[in-house]
């Protein structure tokens, strides 16, 4: 077999490179009006989770903005909806509809809030009952301390400073009333009481802390 004369060797060369630089490079995929509204939905929906997830003090503050955001995301959501899967448009409306719901129960809760409730009332609802402290038996009263304190640890994060005045009211009232009755209960008993006060004091204390930092 003949060897290509040097010449012409070259000139395929050169005619396969210029061939190789006109050509048309693969673009690249553009992102799909699909994959761009799934992105949005994402976002949504992360944003709704945490949002339902919070405390309700904090969303009492915030609920305007919040609504404002809802309204910002859904329409941006909207303008390409009809680009969703099947699974994305159910995914989409259950998002919608969880966040209606929270919002309305949030608003229900928020008017009930702002009602102004009886010192019997709060007692009732932070001890979990009727109860006379006054005229309450000395065996009583460990069971109404440890109520006090459990429903602090239970609810204190979202207590209202008019909760931590009713709840310090109670307080106040069941020592007055166990001054009078102490020499009743054993020793072991006056020791819990001791252990359930401190721990009130301690948590309030903690409260009035945070409060004091997060005004600075």
């Amino acid at each position: 077999m003949k060897k290509l004369p040097l010449v012409l060797a070259t000139s395929l060369l050169s005619l396969t490179a210029a061939v190789a630089q006109n050509s048309p490079s693969a673009s690249r995929p553009k992102v799909s009006t699909t994959t761009a509204v799934q992105r949005d939905l994402d976002v949504f929906s992360d944003w709704v989770n945490d949002k339902i997830d919070r405390a309700a003090a904090d969303i009492r503050r915030e609920k305007p903005r919040l609504n404002a955001e809802f309204e910002r995301q859904s329409k941006r959501i909207d303008r390409a909806v009809d680009s969703l899967t099947v699974e994305g448009k159910r995914e989409y409306e259950t998002q919608k509809v969880r966040y209606k719901n929270w919002s309305t129960k949030q608003d229900s809760l928020d008017r009930v809030a702002r009602r102004p409730e009886t010192s019997a009332q709060a007692q009732r609802r932070l001890l979990g009952e009727e109860v006379v402290i006054s005229r309450a038996r000395a065996t009583e009263l460990p069971d109404l301390y440890f109520r006090l304190v459990e429903t602090m640890r239970d609810k204190r994060k979202n207590w209202t400073s008019a909760d931590w005045s009713a709840a310090s009211a109670v307080l106040s009232n069941l020592n007055a009333r166990y001054e009078q009755v102490r020499t009743d209960l054993p020793i072991e008993e006056r020791l819990r009481i001791r252990t359930l006060q401190g721990e009130f004091r301690t948590l309030e204390k903690a409260r009035n802390v945070k409060d004091a930092i997060n005004e600075q």
